[in-house]
């Protein structure tokens, strides 16, 4: 073989390579869409006007993309028999998910200026971003340029993390997207400080968690029976308790504090805490004392979660329509 052939054929491969493992960058679409975070934010703003709960939802949804084949958009695709998609909307962990009409006007807004160029899995990582910050929240620079996915994986949302699950189940999965520090862990949890869970999340904490007929013991006394008033025992499953029974629309440090005090809704925003001898307790005790500690982990772990496996380069493509995929 010629020195020229191999000299291209490693040039191909170089190219290749570098394509589909391209960077992200803050600032990718300067060029092509320099309005973008402007125009995402008239739609967020808009839609919080209307649904106090649209941050938590979306940041929601942006993380459960993330934990299934990366961040690709792929929960945004609705059932296509055309292109055999099987939604991961359908997916126990994403049955209570929402936010995604904002998704498609936003969509619709930045196709309206910057056709084709801005990506739904992009859409996501910007609005959750502007949405915190709106809630009282940090600000990040948001790595841009991951391009859309042209299937789904609804068995892959078996890997999301569940409110009922154990510190170790759940470190288990953070691990499997590369999120080994346990400190992302427990600050992209904190993500709880705003939003809502329905009843039947974690009504087995208050009236069977041992299988005996007694609550979790690691719930505050007080804040059972607040909970049990809320959630009796054979009422409406899905009615709607405040993560954070203290500020429940706000984004701050008041989740750990909550922790502390026993007051954790869920089962694994409690076990963060009360497991003991889990390097999570001091990480909670760490956020509880310092909310800029955790403003600034927080959006440093949401750059690590946003960096789970995109597609960049020539992989996937920009959808025109979040729901579905392109039709070439």
């Amino acid at each position: 073989m010629s020195w020229f052939r191999i000299t291209t054929i490693f040039l191909f491969l170089a190219l290749m390579f570098g394509a589909s493992n391209a960077q992200l960058s803050s600032t990718f679409y300067a060029t092509t869409c320099p309005n973008v975070s402007s125009i995402v934010r008239g739609v967020v703003e808009q839609a919080r006007n209307n649904d106090a709960r649209i941050g938590a939802r979306l940041i929601r949804v942006h993380f459960h993309d993330c934990f299934v084949n990366g961040c690709d958009g792929s929960l945004l695709l609705d059932d296509s028999a055309p292109g055999g998609i099987q939604s991961e909307k359908n997916g126990n962990p994403n049955l209570s998910t929402g936010g995604y009409e904002v998704v498609d006007d936003i969509k619709t807004a930045l196709e309206n200026v910057c056709p084709g160029v801005v990506s739904c899995a992009d859409i996501l990582a910007i609005a959750s971003q502007i949405l915190v910050s709106l809630d009282g929240g940090p600000t990040w620079q948001v790595q841009l340029g991951r391009r859309d996915s042209r299937t789904a994986n609804l068995a892959g949302t078996s890997g999301i993390p569940l409110g009922n699950e154990t510190l170790d189940r759940i470190s288990e999965k953070f691990r499997a997207v590369g999120l080994d520090d346990p400190t992302d862990l427990v600050a992209l949890s904190g993500a709880h400080t705003f939003g809502r869970a329905r009843c039947v999340a974690f009504r087995n904490r208050l009236f069977n968690f041992d299988g005996a007929g007694n609550p979790d013991p690691t719930i505050d006394p007080t804040y059972l029976q607040t909970l049990r008033q809320n959630c009796p025992q054979g009422g409406n499953g899905n009615a709607l308790v405040d993560l954070d029974p203290t500020t429940a629309d706000g984004f701050d440090n008041n989740y750990f504090t909550n922790l502390q005090n026993n007051r954790g809704l869920l089962t694994s925003d409690q076990v963060l805490f009360s497991t003991t001898g889990a390097k999570t307790v001091a990480i909670v005790n760490r956020f509880a004392n310092s909310q800029t500690d955790f403003f600034d982990t927080f959006g440093q772990a949401m750059i690590k979660m946003g960096n789970i496996r995109p597609l960049t380069g020539n992989n996937g493509e920009i959808r025109s329509n979040c729901r579905r995929i392109n039709s070439n």
